[in-house]
């Protein structure tokens, strides 16, 4: 098939780094790896805990990170499928039930559709609106567990979905910072779903698997179980409260601290030697101090066992602690702290990886990194979209916030 468009760009706007990434499709035959043909990183300014909190620097720190990616791609940007994100957004099951249409009782795609849509029927606050209405399983009068039931026949059509929504002003105002960028907006994609997309493959959705995104204000989770999307939070602590801590305990600024947590930090105190000496001097801005390493890995140590913690009782929440065979993928930037993997292990009693995104040629090299993982979901989200030929092209900046309503029809089989 054709695709609408032949280049897809993914902008994941995050707490700590507004990442590009540019890819080319070839036009006519989808079975062409897509190539990408540049990426772009930018520290992120304006953002706390991934939501807007200073118009101009989010602003700003778009437009860096796209023109670095038209400065590698040669392509000039003016679209993109956005990240979404925060701990303003929450997720809750809803049921939709209707009559099947047609007398003959064949199930059509408008059924499908009307079914879903009625699912949305539920009440939000004024200032809320939802982003994704997922569809997990569909009930054909008493049969369940149904994944499509287009083309079945029957005369009552249930669904079980998850309504994921946000609050209105920060959908708002991050489509206000997009569109100022001079970037419209294909779709607005919730960044832990657009992550999961590029990392987790069909067998480990099926048997059961966790994505855990430790982004720089927060961290996402979401569970996948029999294919079906099971559990999505957001949890309030992330890879920047690392650094904070850092600064606190060790008594040096925050600009030191990152960079200790960068070449020194580890996960496991225990693997490290007591004479183990970070000289803070290397750094420079005056510091003349020596600290235990065993120390640094202790403070970050501490702070990675609260995200755990609070991921454990996310399983617990849906009776699924210590109980996917496909364990845990991490991603993010506080994924490649040394001895996370082996934390995660200890703790969620799981087997643990670092997921990479793949799927592409030319430039892939530049994103084998869990950092890239939400910027290439993005990407391959709206290749999906033009696949299934529920792509709506781009979204301009008077009506981008209402197309979002309308994306639930991607995840349509």
């Amino acid at each position: 098939m054709k695709f609408n468009k032949d280049i897809f760009v993914g902008l994941d706007i995050g707490t700590s780094t507004v990442n590009t990434v540019v890819v080319k499709v070839d036009a006519s035959r989808e079975t062409i790896k897509p190539q990408v043909m540049g990426v772009g990183m930018a520290p992120s300014f304006g953002l706390r805990k991934g939501v807007v909190v200073d118009i101009n620097d989010a602003i700003s720190s778009i437009k860096k990170s796209i023109a670095e990616a038209e400065r590698i791609s040669g392509i000039k940007i003016d679209h993109a499928y956005i990240s979404i994100g925060g701990t303003h957004i929450k997720a809750m099951a809803s049921k939709g039930v209707i009559a099947v249409s047609r007398p003959d009782g064949e199930i059509s795609n408008e059924d499908v559709e009307r079914v879903i849509s009625a699912s949305e029927a539920i009440s939000l606050p004024l200032n809320r609106e939802i982003i994704h209405i997922i569809p997990r399983v569909f009930t054909v009068d008493s049969e369940t567990g149904i994944k499509n039931p287009i083309g079945m026949h029957g005369v009552r059509l249930e669904v079980d979905s998850l309504i994921i929504d946000g609050s209105t002003p920060f959908i708002k105002n991050l489509v206000k910072c997009v569109n100022e960028s001079g970037i419209n907006i294909d779709a607005l994609v919730l960044d832990i779903l657009a992550a999961s997309r590029a990392v987790l493959n069909k067998r480990q959705k099926d048997l059961g698997v966790l994505c855990l995104d430790v982004g720089g204000g927060t961290s996402s989770l979401c569970i996948y179980e029999e294919g079906d999307l099971r559990h999505i939070n957001i949890l309030p602590v992330g890879a920047a409260h690392i650094t904070n801590d850092l600064a606190i305990g060790l008594r040096t600024a925050i600009d030191i601290a990152e960079k200790v947590k960068i070449e020194y930090g580890s996960c496991l105190p225990e693997e490290i030697y007591k004479n183990d000496v970070i000289d803070l001097a290397k750094f420079g801005f005056g510091e003349e101090d020596l600290i235990p390493r065993k120390e640094v890995a202790s403070i970050i140590e501490a702070r990675v066992l609260e995200i755990l913690d609070l991921t454990t009782l996310e399983l617990k929440k849906i009776d699924r602690n210590r109980l996917l065979p496909a364990g845990v993928v991490i991603i993010g930037g506080g994924a490649k702290i040394p001895g996370f993997i082996d934390l995660v292990k200890k703790e969620l009693k799981l087997p643990a990886q670092i997921g990479f995104p793949a799927e592409f040629d030319g430039l892939a090299d530049k994103m084998d990194d869990p950092v890239f993982a939400t910027a290439v979901g993005l990407v391959l989200w709206g290749i999906d979209a033009e696949l299934s030929g529920k792509g709506y092209g781009q979204s301009s900046s008077g009506n981008a916030v209402n197309k979002i309503k309308r994306w639930f029809k991607i995840f349509l089989p």
